[in-house]
């Protein structure tokens, strides 16, 4: 007697799917933050920094912070002040920031560390599915943010 296994059912994508996907994957993400005493909001400080060469205009950093996790302006500034006084940041300007070796030694482990997390996580999923994920996701994202600016 052989027994059937229900085939799953996979749920439409709405705002439910897509939150539990985000925390799940930023569960993962915080375990690896965690051993190094870093925030999510600094690691997401040191990526905006990182990618702009090491240095960045202070205000772009609080910009990017508000507008990549809706947070207060505030609390973007106090993230940023945090990471100039563990010495994360250095201050060239009192206009800029810039990644110390220290800061630029724990994005660099926080990335390789994540980047082998998402290696496992995105394991066989076809590129194309990938793809269209990313556009719809990204779709999703700029008509919520229209709706946070008429809101």
């Amino acid at each position: 007697m052989t027994t059937s296994v229900p085939p799953v059912t996979v749920p439409p994508v709405n705002g439910q799917v897509i939150g539990l996907a985000h925390y799940a994957s930023r569960a993962a993400l915080e375990r690896v933050l965690a051993r190094s005493g870093t925030t999510f909001e600094q690691s997401v400080a040191l990526r905006a920094v990182s990618d702009n060469g090491g240095t960045l205009e202070r205000a772009r950093l609080v910009g990017r912070l508000t507008g990549g996790l809706k947070i207060e302006e505030s609390a973007a500034r106090r993230t940023v002040e945090e990471m100039t006084a563990l010495k994360l940041l250095a201050e060239p300007t009192p206009e800029q920031v810039s990644l110390t070796d220290g800061g630029r030694e724990l994005f660099e482990s926080i990335r390789t560390t994540g980047n082998e997390i998402a290696a496992r996580v995105y394991a066989g999923i076809p590129a194309e599915d990938l793809a269209t994920a990313g556009r719809v996701l990204a779709l999703v994202t700029e008509r919520a943010n229209a709706e946070l600016a008429d809101a």
